[in-house]
């Protein structure tokens, strides 16, 4: 779920999100420092889920899908569907959707950009984009894409990080090699709202409280050389990253803010 940093000179470039996502490998280890060392045990994807409300036969639309890993386990929920597809701009990305999830039934898979869904007016109760839209080129566009495909009372659930939490802890650790930050904040905590109210009429923000207590620093520096965005910062030494991290380690463990949360919105 933790692909969320991006330099803003990549933001409304494809092609540019399709080299960070042509494969899981970044990603995958991108989720694995939140499942090694995230003080809340529930799990972000976890907590994501227990907000959804899926009933009896509704049509379940999810752009972005990644792995598809989140719904490993979630049987009852995706059997509840009239129509569940699951969906993202990468084909490589989607055939490890396909791959993690090969053993579940009733599930669609299609390759999408969400400037320009194929599918008619009002067929889906539910759309689901997670920790994406900062990706999206044109986002008002993919807004109203989303709320065409929407039937009049449908929801749009859409996760994503906040402008004060992991990277802004990183880049503070280095304050002293003067580095230029390079954050998407192109749809955060902080303006996502107000981006959403320019289509839906009802926006609602909740917030997941969670941290990381690091205890080994290659994997956080193994997180900050996955992502696209921390150019400037890569351009250190592996072993001077290291240095900095352990030095700013509390009694063998580095504790670093985390700011993340969902948005729900509809008519």
């Amino acid at each position: 779920m933790d692909s969320q940093i991006e330099s803003k000179a990549g933001i409304n470039d494809h092609t540019t999100v399709r080299k960070q996502y042509h494969t899981a490998d970044r990603l995958n280890t991108r989720i694995s420092i939140h499942s090694k060392y995230s003080t809340n045990k529930q799990g972000f994807g976890n907590w994501i889920l227990s907000h959804y409300e899926i009933r009896e036969g509704m049509a379940v639309l999810e752009l972005g899908c990644g792995t598809g890993e989140m719904w490993v386990n979630q049987d009852e929920m995706i059997s509840r569907c009239g129509r569940f597809v699951l969906s993202d701009f990468s084909e490589g990305m989607l055939n490890k959707a396909k791959e993690t999830l090969r053993n579940q039934n009733g599930i669609e898979y299609r390759t999408i950009d969400i400037q320009d869904i194929p599918f008619a007016d009002q067929t889906f109760d539910v759309v689901i984009a997670n920790m994406m839209l900062y990706h999206v080129p044109d986002l008002p566009k993919g807004l109203h894409e989303v709320k065409r495909v929407l039937r009049k009372d449908g929801v749009f659930y859409c996760a994503t990080f906040g402008e004060h939490g992991m990277m802004e802890y990183i880049y503070s650790l280095f304050a002293d090699y003067q580095l230029q930050r390079h954050v998407n904040d192109n749809f955060t905590l902080q303006n996502g709202e107000k981006k959403l109210r320019s289509v839906f009429s009802d926006v609602r923000r909740f917030l997941y409280e969670d941290s990381l207590e690091v205890t080994d620093a290659e994997d956080l520096a193994d997180y900050i050389y996955s992502l696209t965005g921390m150019t400037d910062l890569q351009m250190l030494s592996r072993d001077e990253v290291r240095s900095v991290l352990e030095k700013n380690m509390q009694d063998g463990v580095l504790h670093v803010p985390k700011e993340y949360g969902m948005f729900v919105a509809g008519e």
